[in-house]
């Protein structure tokens, strides 16, 4: 099954095609190159009713290979399934589950009610749970939220739980590791061909490993604490191709909103947002790690960015786990491709009160700004900092 999940060298397709990418240089941002994949479909009616057969015999042609996308490989491997299709339903198996100090009493409760007050979670090793919501606060309830936590990890001998510890003057204990995201990818726990599940809409930001990560319920998460399988429905891909060299002005920030502003915030409901081209391949782990992170803006059940040198150059070090990354093959159907130049973009912003509501920068430059927000699940990682840095 693993050679048949594993496609050769993914970015050499993208380098082979770019002769053919037909990109269109867009001034405003309404003026985007976008490129539908057009199924053809016979509308003959053949029979409605199908005549008795004899039993058929064996083909004698061999079998036929339909394409799979990165998404639909992933879901196969973990459901130990030869082929799947979007709306499928199937059984995976979980690589990593990611609770923090919001949800986490919450999947623990429905986890002691289902399986009883002294189960043991089906893998100690898998579980991560971080604390990065109720810190540096002296509310009491915040506080217990915490404390539940800590005590289950204690219980259960969990292997990663990233304790906070206020040391007051807004210092923390060196166990603690910030954002539950950013965390996830610094400490190793995003892995190219896995499943990582977690009880936050924003789980998604892992698929810049080449992964499927998409968020899930207190229930769902309580369910897979006790078994480490959830029943999914294997989402149809998007495909957003991005070519060019992207101008020193622009940060992927700036990439997910033109993506959103164009499909809307429903535009990819229950869908893979799929991320390639030679500008996705240009991008650090922090900036693919930005674009998958809004991919639920856009009601988007998961993102993905093929791994490749820069995702194993970034994991030296960070895991001794092995991983298999897979690959879209060249016959996969996408429900739809979107393809941009990103050399012609231009700054963007999110104007109130959606994520779509996107303008130009310069058309904003009369508005004034009375605080800035820096940090949280999008724009809380290192390169964040420093880009905040160099402007100020």
């Amino acid at each position: 099954m693993a050679s048949s999940l594993a496609s050769p060298s993914p970015t050499s397709s993208f380098i082979r095609n770019k002769k053919d990418l037909g990109v269109s240089a867009f001034p405003s941002t309404s003026q985007i190159a976008i490129q539908k994949c057009k199924k053809q479909a016979s509308k003959k009616i053949v029979s409605v009713m199908a005549p008795q057969q004899s039993q058929r015999k064996p083909a004698t042609t061999g079998s036929v290979k339909t394409g799979m996308t990165t998404t639909e490989k992933i879901l196969a491997k973990a459901s130990e399934k030869p082929r799947l299709s979007p709306g499928d339903n199937v059984w995976v198996n979980v690589d990593i589950l990611m609770t923090h100090d919001v949800c986490g009493p919450g999947s623990i409760g429905i986890f002691k009610k289902e399986f009883g007050q002294n189960a043991k979670v089906w893998d100690r090793e898998k579980i991560v749970i971080i604390p990065d919501h109720y810190i540096f606060t002296s509310d009491e309830r915040a506080n217990r939220n915490v404390d539940i936590l800590r005590d289950f990890c204690a219980e259960q001998n969990i292997k990663y739980f990233y304790d906070i510890k206020d040391l007051s003057n807004f210092k923390a204990n060196p166990d603690y590791k910030g954002v539950c995201h950013v965390a996830l990818a610094q400490e190793g726990h995003c892995r190219p061909g896995e499943v990582l599940l977690g009880t936050d809409s924003h789980t998604c930001t892992a698929g810049a490993f080449g992964q499927f990560a998409t968020g899930i319920g207190n229930t769902d998460a309580g369910f897979v604490l006790g078994t480490g399988k959830l029943l999914l429905k294997v989402p149809p891909t998007l495909r957003f191709v991005m070519d060019g060299e992207m101008p020193p002005y622009l940060l992927a920030k700036d990439l997910i909103l033109q993506i959103i502003g164009e499909i809307s915030v429903a535009g990819a409901t229950y869908k893979a947002m799929e991320f390639v081209g030679t500008t996705v391949e240009s991008l650090n782990m922090e900036e693919r790690m930005t674009l998958c992170n809004m991919v639920v803006e856009a009601g988007g059940k998961n993102g993905v960015v093929p791994a490749d040198s820069t995702t194993f150059k970034y994991l030296e070090g960070k895991t001794s786990l092995p991983y298999e990354p897979v690959y879209s093959d060249a016959q996969a159907s996408y429900l739809s491709e979107y393809r941009f130049d990103i050399s012609k973009l231009e700054p963007l912003v999110a104007k109130p009160h959606s994520p779509d509501n996107r303008a130009l920068a310069r058309e904003c430059k009369d508005v004034k700004v009375d605080r800035v927000y820096i940090g949280s699940c999008t724009g809380g990682k290192t390169e964040d900092f420093l880009a905040a840095a160099k402007v100020f």
